[in-house]
């Protein structure tokens, strides 16, 4: 697999966050730091809030009242929402969101096409990407032929292909067996401090948080009740 981390990462701050559903308030004065390179898994049992956290970092939604900062760029707050394609992420998603109909390449090729990235750039970039999750001699398959680990593999291959500064993870090794899981997950890990990409990471699994995680925040309520370094 590749040394070479991929791109440096971003610090990522969060402030005095609020977000309400129908006047509902389901996210409640969050303030987060996460330094540029390291990975911030959100612990807590469903309903706690955060997926919505997950999807105000993400631009798929805007927050009803503070402020986040991608280094030293605002991404939301006052009158100000970038745009989910301008924050330059990757999303790794539960449901692994692959096109049934395109290869196993075509797939994590996909985000570099959106970009309008050239073709023997985009040619190198899937085949490296594809190799640092041990897919590389699957390209031509279609996410029909392969398991459920590998599907995700091709998942986090798409997050990462076009070098972003920060990757979001929603629950993504829930849907498979505990084995695989831990496997997925040391995997996972080894890669996020090899690319040393700014990552947050939402689970309920405080196993998979501990192992993957450099800072975890615990969450309950639309509140962080506890921060901790691990």
């Amino acid at each position: 697999m590749p040394n070479p981390a991929v791109n440096a990462g971003t610090s990522i701050a969060i402030s005095a966050l609020s977000h309400e559903f129908s006047g509902k308030r389901v996210l409640e004065d969050i303030h987060l730091r996460v330094p540029a390179g390291t990975t911030l898994a959100l612990l807590g049992p469903s309903g706690c809030g955060k997926s919505t956290l997950l999807k105000l970092l993400a631009g798929l939604l805007r927050p009803s009242r503070g402020e986040i900062h991608f280094g030293e760029r605002l991404m939301a707050g006052h009158a100000v929402n970038i745009l989910p394609e301008q924050r330059d992420i990757g999303m790794v998603f539960q449901d692994y969101a692959l096109w049934p109909h395109m290869s196993v390449a075509q797939n994590v090729d996909f985000p570099l096409r959106m970009r309008r990235v050239a073709r023997a750039e985009r040619r190198l970039r899937v085949d490296t990407a594809l190799a640092r999750v041990g897919l590389a001699e699957f390209a031509a398959r279609k996410p029909s032929e392969l398991s459920g680990g590998q599907q995700q593999r091709v998942a986090l291959a798409r997050a990462i292909v076009a070098e972003p500064r920060v990757l979001l993870f929603d629950e993504p090794l829930s849907n498979l067996d505990r084995e695989l899981r831990e496997t997925l997950c040391a995997e996972m890990a080894r890669l996020l401090r090899q690319l040393a990409i700014t990552a947050v990471y939402v689970t309920h699994d405080r196993g998979e948080a501990q192992q993957l995680a450099q800072h975890i925040a615990h969450m309950a309520q639309g509140r962080i009740v506890n921060y901790h370094a691990v």
